[in-house]
């Protein structure tokens, strides 16, 4: 008689928030960045101190609310610092459950 095995692709919650997180490390631009490979895919990252530091703070905060279910929402936007035009602007809706939040693990 054979049996069936049901496999589930778990990543737990701090995971999937340091997977959020790394997206914010990732950069765009022409100078004072290197090019790395992420997700199979080359992308290019910043070299100046400044920014690493801003990102660095930015991602540990990020990682946090998550984990503790407390963000509903982040919103990336890239403004252009001469113009203020808008370039970019990135939507984050988050949702999550308080089973989530106890059990730290996401299906």
């Amino acid at each position: 008689m054979a049996t069936r095995t049901v496999a589930k692709d778990i990543i737990t919650l701090r995971g999937f928030a340091a997977i959020i997180s790394e997206f914010f490390e990732i950069r765009y631009a022409a100078n004072n960045f290197m090019t790395v490979k992420k997700y199979g895919l080359p992308m290019l990252l910043t070299e100046y101190e400044g920014v690493k530091s801003f990102l660095a703070n930015l991602t540990t905060q990020l990682s946090e609310l998550l984990e503790a279910g407390k963000l509903q929402r982040v919103v990336l936007v890239i403004m252009s610092k001469a113009t203020s035009e808008v370039l970019e602007r990135w939507n984050f809706n988050i949702e999550t459950n308080s089973e989530v939040v106890e059990n730290g693990w996401v299906t």
